[in-house]
Parts: C-alpha cells; sequence; structure tokens
C-alpha cells in the first residue's frame, strides 16, 4: 500500500484502544499522523510510540463534541502536514448501563453529543478541504450495537445507528468531490474497555459477569472475540485504493456474530 505514503490522517480517539491500533497501522504505512483525544496522557504516549517506530505523529487535545475543537483539530493538521486525507471518526464512549426510563437526559445527550454529533462535526469540519482537494477518506467507527437493539444501551445503540446513517448520507452527499465514506462495526474487542462494560452489564443485571462473557463469545460464529489488531486492518484496507470503488458501505468485523 505505498500510495498512502505521506497521505494525512486525523485519528480521533486516538490515544488508546481501536484508535491507537489503527495509528500504528497507518504509522507503518507511512501515513503521517494527527491524534486527538479529551486525554492529554495517552495521546501523548501514543505519539511517543509512533515516533518511536519512524512515523510522523502529532496530537491534540480536542473534544469532538464540541464545534470549535473539531475546526481546530482539522487547523492543526493542514497547519502541520499541508492536507488532510483521511479523518477517522472513533471517538466515543460506551454511556451508563440502565434501562431507558431510568436513563437521565444529561447521560443520553453525553452519548449522542460524543459518538454521534462529535463524527458529524469533524466531518463537516474535515471536508471543505477533501472537496478543495478533490479527495478524501472518512471512515466511521461504529459498533455491533449499530446493526441490532441493545437493552440496558439506548443511547450507546441509537448512536452506532445513527453513525451508519451518516455514513450513507455522507457518501451519497460527497462522492462527486472524490470523498469516500466507509464504516467499521466491531463486534466485542478485547481488551479493558469490554472488561468494563461487561461488568457494568453483569452489575445491572445481577449475573456472574463471566455469564455475560460468555455471551458476547458464544454468540460469535468464531466463538471469540476480535482484536483491536483485527479492526485496524479492516480500518487499512478501507482508506487505501484496494477499496476505491467502496463508498457508504459498512462492515461488520464481529467474528460471525450471528445474534438475532
Amino acid at each position: 500500500m505505498t500510495e498512502l505514503t505521506g497521505k494525512v490522517a486525523i485519528i480521533t480517539g486516538g490515544g488508546y484502544g481501536i484508535g491507537r491500533q489503527i495509528a500504528r497501522r497507518y504509522g507503518a504505512a507511512g501515513m503521517r499522523l494527527l491524534l486527538a483525544a479529551r486525554s492529554a496522557g495517552p495521546l501523548e504516549e501514543a505519539v511517543s510510540e509512533l515516533r518511536a517506530a519512524g512515523a510522523q505523529a502529532t496530537c491534540i487535545k480536542a473534544d469532538v463534541s464540541k464545534e470549535a475543537d473539531c475546526e481546530s483539530m482539522v487547523a492543526a493538521a493542514r497547519k502541520e502536514f499541508g492536507r488532510v486525507d483521511v479523518l477517522v471518526n472513533n471517538a466515543g464512549i460506551a454511556g451508563p448501563t440502565k434501562d431507558s426510563v431510568a436513563m437521565s437526559l444529561a447521560e443520553w445527550r453525553e452519548v449522542i453529543d460524543i459518538n454521534l454529533t462529535g463524527a458529524w462535526l469533524a466531518s463537516r469540519a474535515v471536508i471543505p478541504a477533501m472537496a478543495a482537494q478533490g479527495s478524501g477518506n472518512i471512515l466511521m467507527i461504529s459498533s455491533g450495537a449499530g446493526r441490532r437493539g441493545y437493552p440496558l444501551r439506548s443511547p450507546y445503540s441509537t448512536s452506532k445507528w445513527g453513525m451508519i446513517g451518516l455514513t450513507q448520507t455522507l457518501a451519497g452527499e460527497w462522492g462527486a468531490k472524490g470523498i469516500r465514506v466507509n464504516c467499521i462495526c466491531p463486534g466485542a474487542v478485547e481488551g479493558e474497555r469490554i472488561e468494563r462494560v461487561i461488568n457494568a452489564r453483569a452489575a445491572a443485571l445481577g449475573v456472574p459477569a463471566e455469564q455475560v462473557r460468555k455471551g458476547f463469545t458464544s454468540n460469535a460464529a468464531l466463538q471469540r472475540m476480535v482484536t483491536e489488531e483485527e479492526v485496524a486492518r479492516v480500518a487499512l484496507f478501507l482508506v487505501s485504493d484496494l477499496s476505491a470503488g467502496m463508498s457508504g458501505q459498512t462492515l461488520n468485523v464481529d467474528a460471525g456474530s450471528i445474534m438475532n
């Protein structure tokens, strides 16, 4: 994928988890990177790691739910690298685990604002530059929860469903300008985040955590969770020329989920 050498990518939520793994993949492909997140510590650690591996990388503290932060994020990438070729909308929060009646308006809004509105704001901020250069890739990181209802996680599921609709809409609006927009729906991903989700769900249901964990794996054809690396490989494919004919598409990376 030598065509990616020198391309510039912004990765939101890039200091940890899937975002950090995507940054590693993109850096190894020769891309120049700007990582953004609300927490400065993980960002700085990720940038140090990327630079040690030979990648060009920098970071900015940004809250994607804030319009001004998204504008500043794009401006910083253009100032540092001169252009933006890829935006990965990965920033997101899990939100509370409780039923819809127990959910407060503030809890609902926080999840929607970061997961969905943040993806729209970041995309809106970067599209003019991509349209002007006649090319670009926007990649949404949604979730298996964006494919089906998810009891006790209503704002999370709603926000992730919305990202799929946003993917298709932006693809239709901007394809004529050379901008491709695609989406990944990871299933349960091994790591600290899924363990927090499992423990919160087990507490809400009053069942052992192991029971919840087995539910994630038993409903997957491969009988396991996926890894951050497996998601990152697809994220690389979707911004490369190997997927040049794809836009408005959503790919599952979920170990073959067979949940109804």
